[in-house]
This record gives structure tokens, sequence and C-alpha cells, in this order.
């Protein structure tokens, strides 16, 4: 199992005794015995009827169980309640189990027979008698739950993965880039590390259930335990600040201000500076405002925020007397284009209808520009930095949609720019393409680009419009991998294209959108909006 071998390489001397135990025995299972027990610790439980556990690829169950139970992996109940049975049972097999001791027909339902079945005077055994019957139906339990979590937090990174993702898929079918797997780069440095990280991850359950049970004097107390703390590893960095947010926007819209902008404070990720803006808003602290987007746009975390303080600053600034620039209606480079429905999309038919005035026209939406953001980047992408690669199966490091993915390879990446610049750089791309394009990468998509449109656009789209488009996707991968356009155009020379957004009868322009069509015009950047008409509808 993957897992076990990449968690015993990268962080055995952190794991205790019957954290390596259970490791261990994991490592003695078969592959039908590690799928089946994978299966059993990701499912609601915690108990299951053997009758009932059918896995095609596992085949004979009761020999597998077997096994397991061997390694102390599973376990049988000393006893069950009767709560326990109705999860176990339906409640035909249950209202059969108990016929010749209910007096009188139940209404339908579990509930209705559950109320009947508790009024019996009967203890455990007997209960667990008249449901498994005389023969005691074999029924289990997965033990060390609590240490695969933390087995699979080491394997990913992070508590949303788990090990079903490895049962339900076929590895084997993509292949992932070979970086580095070893202790020196992991994500987790010591045992602190780790225990810093889990306690965050419970403080972050703590504020969903106060959350849900409204318990604002709780949530008052969570606040104060968050100012009072700090954390000392790189690994709980990102999560502490994403729960000082949380908990932070909650005191925000109880009009807890005070408490709010302080816990804001401690945080450097986004919409931290944004909410603390207006909530001096809300205070009406105008110079605060002013100052604080002032800020955001010296030096803005991302797109989102840079356009939170473009809205919220004018009107500060008119509070305080001042006269902000007008912003005039936003226009952009366009045309009508008459066609007659006739392929899947409005999109398709466009780019059809186009090909009578350009030599090719592709549809490609964002897969073009991103596949050759990954194909100028691939080897700063997935250079070796501590702590961004956690198992063998990752597509992109783990802090690739994170503003500190450029700033840890900063050296790198000015680097690769510089020699982009001075080099032939679509040789390079295609040296790179040849070189990678068997392995998965999440900003490439062998599928849809193809060698040959790959080879056109580097020999048409001019090196510097190629570069200005990364710069500004490397500074906001996440929000910068979408809202180009659908349609790329290609003439007979280079320079001779076009990128085109195609917006049918009733469609608007997105944000992204706009974003990506206002930065091409100022880089002079050939992008027009096609605005289709319906003919013969």
């Amino acid at each position: 199992m993957s897992l076990c071998d990449t968690v015993q390489t990268r962080y055995a001397d952190l794991l205790q005794p019957q954290e390596l135990g259970l490791l261990a025995a994991l490592q003695r299972l078969d592959h039908q015995a590690q799928c089946l027990y994978v299966r059993l610790v990701s499912r609601l439980g915690p108990w299951f009827r053997v009758s009932k556990l059918d896995y095609p690829e596992i085949g004979e169950i009761a020999p597998v169980i077997d096994a397991l139970a061997k390694e102390q992996l599973v376990c049988e109940p000393a006893g069950l309640s009767v709560e326990e049975l109705a999860g176990l049972y339906t409640v035909a097999e249950l209202r059969a189990a108990y016929s010749h001791l209910l007096q009188a027909p139940t209404p339908p339902g579990k509930d209705a027979l559950l109320t009947a079945i508790y009024a019996l005077v009967l203890d455990e055994d007997e209960h667990q008698t008249l449901v498994l019957g005389d023969s005691r139906e074999r029924v289990i339990a997965p033990m060390g739950g609590e240490v695969v979590q933390l087995l699979q937090l080491l394997y990913f990174g992070n508590r949303h993965q788990n090990l079903t993702e490895f049962v339900l898929s076929d590895l084997g079918i993509a292949r992932y880039y070979p970086y580095a797997l070893d202790r020196e780069q992991r994500f987790f440095s010591c045992r602190e590390a780790l225990d810093e990280y889990i306690d965050c991850c419970q403080l972050n359950d703590i504020y969903y259930e106060l959350l849900e049970l409204g318990e604002d004097e709780a949530l008052l107390q969570l606040a104060g335990d968050l100012l009072e703390r700090d954390v000392r590893f790189p690994s709980s960095q990102a999560r502490w600040e994403r729960l000082c947010n949380l908990v932070a926007r909650q005191l925000e819209r109880l009009h807890y201000w005070d408490l709010s902008l302080r816990l804001f404070g401690r945080s450097s990720t986004h919409p931290a500076r944004e909410r603390r803006a207006r909530i001096l808003a809300a205070r009406k602290d105008w110079e605060g405002v002013v100052a604080l987007c002032q800020e955001i746009a010296t030096a803005p975390w991302c797109e989102a925020e840079r356009e939170a303080a473009e809205r919220i600053l004018p009107r500060a600034l008119r509070k305080l007397g001042g006269t902000p620039p007008r912003r005039g209606r936003e226009t952009f480079c366009e045309f009508k284009l008459r066609l007659t429905p006739f392929h899947e999309s409005v999109e398709q038919d466009a780019a059809h209808d186009l090909q009578r005035e350009w030599k090719s026209v592709y549809y490609v939406e964002n897969d073009l520009m991103n596949s050759l953001f990954g194909l100028a980047f691939w080897e700063q992408i997935f250079a070796d930095v501590s702590g961004v690669f956690h198992n063998p199966y990752q597509s992109v490091p783990a802090d690739m949609y994170l503003p500190e993915f450029s700033k840890r390879r900063e050296k790198k990446i000015v680097e690769r720019f510089a020699a982009l610049h001075a080099g032939d750089l679509g040789q390079e791309l295609l040296r790179v393409y040849r070189l990678y394009s068997r392995y998965k990468c999440n900003w490439t998509n062998w599928r849809r680009v193809s060698e040959t449109l790959l080879i056109t656009a580097l020999q048409i789209i001019p090196p510097d419009h190629l570069l200005a488009i990364w710069r500004r996707q490397l500074f906001d991968p996440r929000e910068n991998r979408s809202g180009f356009p659908d349609l790329i155009a290609f003439g007979d020379r280079p320079g001779a294209y076009c990128l085109i957004e195609v917006k049918g009868p009733g469609d608007k322009l997105q944000d992204n959108q706009k974003r990506w069509l206002r930065y091409f015009a100022q880089n002079k950047i050939p992008a027009k909006v096609a605005w289709v008409e319906w003919t013969n509808v």
C-alpha cells in the first residue's frame, strides 16, 4: 500500500508505538485485506454485518475478515445495544425478530417499532440473541480508526482526502511526475509540528460546532484563546489563518467589531484586510479605510482583494471630502456574430463561422493558456520545495494556488523568466512538452492541446504576450487560471491571432473574464468579445 510505504519512509521517527504497530499490521496484510480494511474505516459504522459485505474486487469476505482479526484490525462485539442493532438491520428484519413478543401491531416506521422494542423488559444479550439468531451472525467493527486518520493526514497533508480515492480509482491510468519524497522535504518537520496541526484542526471543528449550536459566549472564548496563541511551525500557518478568518468573520456578523478586527489582524490570508476595511467603514473610520485600501493597492494578496479595495476606496474618499476618479462605463473591443444554430454549443458554432476569415480557429477556453503556463514553469512547479509534496500522486504541489507559491520559488521563477525572454521560447516549450507530456499536471490538458495546436500557438503568439500572461497567472494562480476567452483564431503569420470570448443571447461577461480583457487591452494583446445573434430560430 502506497500510504504505508510513504509514511514509513518519511515519518516513522514521528510516530508513537501504537501508531507504528498499526502501520506494521497494515503492511503485513495482502492486497485484498488492505482494500477491505480501507473500505471499513472509510464507511459510516462502526459495526458491519459480514453477510452484507460484498466487494467483487476482494472476493470471498470471510477469510479476509479472519486475516484482519489476526492482526487485531477488526473486533467483534461483546454486546450490541438496541440502537446499534437498529443501525444494522432493516425494519422488516427487526419486526420479524420481535414479532412474537410484540402484543399488538406497531405503526409503520422504525421509530414506532423501536419505541415498542424499548418497552420490552430485555437485557442486551437477549436483544442480541433475538436479532442475530442462535447462530449469532458475525458482526465486526474496524479498529484503529484514529490512527488511520493520522496516517491519512501524513500521506495527504490534509483532512479532506482519504484512502477511498485509491480503492475506487486505478492510479495506474495516470503517470505522476517523479518529484522527491524524502524526510528532508516532508510537511511536518517533527512530532510537535504534527500535534500543533491536529490542535488547529480540533479548534476548527469546535468552531463549526459552536456555529451550529449558536453558542455566542463560547465563540467569544474561542476567539480569546486564538488571540493568546501563536503557531510555531509553518505547516500550521495556513490552517491557523483560515481559522482566524472564520471566527473573525462570524464575530463581525455579530457586531463584535473590536475583537473581530484584532483577530483579522492576526491573519495574512484573504479576506482579512478586506474585512478589516469593511468593519472600519461600518464604524465610519474613513481615514483608516483609506490607509488600509492604499496598503492593499500597493501590495495586494490576490485579485479578489485588489478588486475589493478598488470598490471600497472611492466611498471613503468621498466621505473625507475628496473626489475619487470617475469610472466610466467599461467597454471592450467587440463585434456581433449572426449565426444559425448547428453544433452542440454556441462556441463551436462561432468557431465554425470564424474560419471563413481566419486560417484556423480552436475552441480552447482555459486549456491552451493554462497548458502553456504549465509547460513554461513545469520545473518550477515540481521543484524541490519543503512541505509541498506529500505522496506520489500529486499533479501539482500543495501550495500551487496559494500566494506563497511564487514567494517560495522566487529565485527560480526570476531565472526562468530571464531564460524564456532571452532564448527561443517556442523551442523551449516544445522541448518541455516532449519531455513531460506523459505526466499528469493540473495545468495541462494533453487531450485538448495537441502538439499541432501547441506548435501553431508558439509560432504565432508573440513571446512578450505569453510572458505578460504568465506574470498575471503567477500573481494569483487560483483565480487567474480561469476567465480566458473561449476561442483562439490564428492567421498565417507571427502576431496574427485573436482571443475571442463568445457570448450567446442573454449571456454576460463574468468578473474574471472582464479582468482578463482589461489586462489584454493594457498589454496590447488582441482580444474581442463576439456577441452572438441567432438567425432562423
